[in-house]
């Protein structure tokens, strides 16, 4: 077995867990009042509706040409980004109308640029519409796709282990999504249909690293159980720490080379995996497991059932 740490190893994780509350507590009011002052995340159209209309252009241009073009139809509030490298002359273009207005409105947009850059000058590489209805019923879908998972994983981890890990879990999982989507927040990244896959791949992953270390926990409770709950769970901690190193690491290599070499279309999917392995490693450790301790202070006294 490979191991990236010394056998034997004895870091005190449990004793820094209000140190770790503490940066948790930040980071999660940060990203929280980063959405209030803002009045929300950036939808992307695929929850606020719209068209995203993408156009890769043969000569350098800029987002104030760009905008010049789209006046003489009216659309001169759109939101232009660039996509991808710098050099590509790759940008979006998105447009917030309703569903009357979106009609044709993508070769309305190539009509203009093709007057003013020329026939064979651009090249339309996407035209995505949603109308506000359609994106209204995605928002609501996604937030009950997280919350069925939460409840999924919820009665699981009840059945598999005990219900004070199971809350344990949960919450390390809700700490990791609202950290991340606060993240995406802060950045003002789009939030869209392939963010929101990842934050449910992210959910999946934290759980995994949580159970293995769960798991070693159990085990401990059954070898030491004359010892203080705080003095097993760090033990099981530090056991499983080189199998949590070798996979964050692993899956960080991946998902790294992903957010460099991907492309502009799998970048914020790559990168939210990327705060979501962080994160997750992080909670398994300083939210997940500390819960436990924190759930028998509040309730002392009560025998377990044997593990």
């Amino acid at each position: 077995m490979i191991r990236v740490v010394k056998p034997g190893i004895n870091i005190d994780f449990i004793g820094k867990r209000k140190a770790a509350l503490l940066v948790s507590c930040v980071m999660i009011l940060t990203g929280v009042a980063s959405m209030v002052i803002k009045g929300g995340l950036n939808l992307g159209i695929d929850f606020a509706g719209g068209t995203m209309v993408q156009i890769r252009f043969q000569e350098d241009t800029g987002p104030d040409e760009i905008r010049k073009g789209l006046e003489d139809i009216g659309l001169k509030d759109s939101i232009i980004q660039q996509f991808g490298e710098k050099t590509a002359n790759e940008y979006l273009i998105r447009v917030e109308k309703t569903v009357p207005d979106m009609e044709g409105l993508g070769d309305k947009i190539q009509e203009t640029f093709q007057e003013v850059y020329g026939k064979d000058s651009i090249e339309m590489r996407r035209v995505e519409m949603v109308g506000p209805q359609v994106g209204k019923d995605l928002r609501r879908k996604g937030l009950l796709a997280v919350l069925y998972a939460m409840g999924g994983i919820l009665l699981y981890i009840t059945w598999r282990f005990e219900f004070r890990f199971a809350v344990g879990a949960v919450v390390a999982l809700f700490h990791d999504v609202v950290i991340t989507v606060g993240i995406f927040s802060l950045t003002d990244k789009e939030f869209t249909l392939p963010v929101l896959a990842a934050i449910l791949t992210i959910v999946g992953y934290s759980l995994n690293d949580t159970i293995v270390v769960y798991d070693r926990i159990r085990e401990n409770l059954r070898k030491m159980a004359r010892k203080k709950l705080e003095e097993t769970v760090n033990s099981s901690i530090n056991e499983t720490l080189s199998r949590t190193i070798l996979t964050s690491c692993t899956t960080l290599f991946v998902v790294g080379a992903l957010l460099v070499l991907g492309g502009g279309v799998i970048h914020d999917f790559a990168f939210t995996l990327m705060i979501g392995v962080i994160v997750g490693t992080y909670s398994s450790i300083f939210v997940a497991s500390p819960i436990l301790i924190l759930w028998e202070e509040r309730f002392p006294g009560k025998r377990r059932r044997r593990l």
